[in-house]
């Protein structure tokens, strides 16, 4: 479905942690002219009725407590597939959703969060807690040899429209702070890329002693980030949902920090960005 208007899809489950995504959405939406739409999927069709009545009362509750108009939608689905259905049909740019992290009984929720994300063809914002109130929005860009790194560097820019962001540019590296020589080609190539593009920077090195995916955690959270950037890994296997894949680990960090998260992939043309050099 081809949509002029941009929509920022949330999808709805009654919780405290749904709520924060639509503070999150409204966050987004502020300086994008963005509408927002909220999707709640019920598991047969004898529950639509009684879902549809209570989301409108919803509907009501959030406007009143953020002053914004959002549309609304009741679908019978899976989480895992509907949600993809349901941004491909409205054309949404962008899906805000919650998570509880891995915990107690949501011990999973972190590993559901990765299905519902891999095959997405828009970028997913996935949040624990509300927005920081913050005038400069600090996003968190990992950057190691991987050439997905340049994909990336298209969802900074388009984030940047949305927020008035500072990019840190994180690199990985050892504990003598030296860094690989494809990361360091990344690396170049990012920096050239956000110059170009007039986006605020700066560069900071891990510290090489743990894993990456913790290391930048670690160090959103110091610098107190709206966001991390990260891709999820190409052709992931069941396997890496049940061991934890980085990205999973990530998604549902403890510091609660939000992760916006793309999957890889070649065309980009639907929001006007054309290949990397």
């Amino acid at each position: 479905m081809e949509n002029s208007e941009n929509i920022i899809l949330v999808p709805y489950d009654f919780t405290e942690v749904a709520m924060h995504a639509i503070e999150h959405a409204k966050s987004l939406s502020d300086r994008s002219n963005s509408s927002i739409c909220i999707l709640h999927i019920v598991k047969k069709d004898t529950d639509m009725d009684a879902a549809t009545e209570l989301l409108n009362k919803e509907k009501d509750v959030i406007k009143g407590k953020f002053g914004i108009d959002i549309k609304a939608i009741v679908k019978e689905g899976t989480i895992f597939k509907t949600i993809n259905e349901v941004a491909d049909e409205i054309g949404a740019i962008m899906v805000v959703m919650g998570t509880h992290g891995i915990k107690g009984m949501q011990k999973l929720t972190g590993s559901w969060a990765l299905k519902v994300i891999i095959g997405s063809k828009i970028p997913f914002f996935v949040v624990q807690e509300k927005p920081l109130n913050s005038p400069v929005h600090k996003i968190v860009f990992p950057v190691d040899f991987k050439t997905e790194n340049k994909e990336k560097l298209v969802w900074a820019e388009f984030i940047s429209k949305f927020l008035n962001t500072k990019i840190y540019l994180l690199s990985s590296s050892t504990k003598d702070g030296v860094i690989e020589p494809r990361t360091k080609a990344n690396l170049v190539f990012c920096k050239k890329f956000l110059e170009e593009k007039g986006i605020d920077y700066e560069l900071s090195l891990s510290e090489g002693g743990g894993s990456f995916s913790q290391e930048t955690i670690k160090f959103a959270d110091n610098i107190e980030a709206a966001a991390i950037i990260i891709m999820t890994t190409r052709d992931i296997a069941f396997h890496d949902y049940i061991l934890g894949a980085n990205e999973q680990q990530t998604i549902a960090n403890s510091s609660k920090v939000p992760v916006m998260v793309i999957n890889p992939r070649t065309d980009l043309m639907k929001y006007g960005y054309g290949g990397f050099g």
